[in-house]
């Protein structure tokens, strides 16, 4: 199994995406973000200089079949709308546990619409100007 470096993956990574932002809410899913700086995209060690995504799915969600089945549904609408986040951010999604049976296209169009907030809010604060990572090469 190859890596993505669109995933945040340490725990170090999620306490600072946690300290630095407060929490958001969708429909399906709250959610925490933080734009990346360019000292962080220089440091990244997968080389990813666009958005991460790292997903929480507790125990409270079910046993072991249930929260791997809303990690992987999650996994595959975040791929598919990773497009929508042009800016470096990194995001945590903690997903309700109504997304296991939420149809998919209607879980794809929510991640979308979070994106879409996250890169609203990104370009409102004027962190569009902080790097696309293209500079760092």
């Amino acid at each position: 199994m190859t890596t993505t470096p669109f995933r945040l993956r340490k725990h170090e990574e999620y306490q600072r995406v946690y300290k630095a932002s407060r929490k958001q809410f969708g429909k399906q899913m709250s959610y925490f973000f933080t734009v990346r700086t360019p000292e962080e995209l220089q440091r990244d060690v997968d080389g990813a200089t666009g958005a991460r995504v790292g997903l929480t799915v507790g125990k409270v969600m079910g046993k072991a079949v249930d929260r791997n089945r809303i990690k992987r549904r999650m996994r595959e609408a975040v791929r598919k709308n990773l497009t929508a986040l042009r800016t470096p951010v990194d995001v945590i999604l903690h997903p309700r546990r109504s997304v296991i049976d939420l149809e998919f296209g209607l879980l794809e169009r929510e991640v979308g619409q979070v994106f879409r907030a996250i890169q609203k809010m990104a370009d409102r604060t004027g962190t569009r100007d902080q790097g696309t990572g293209n500079s760092l090469r």
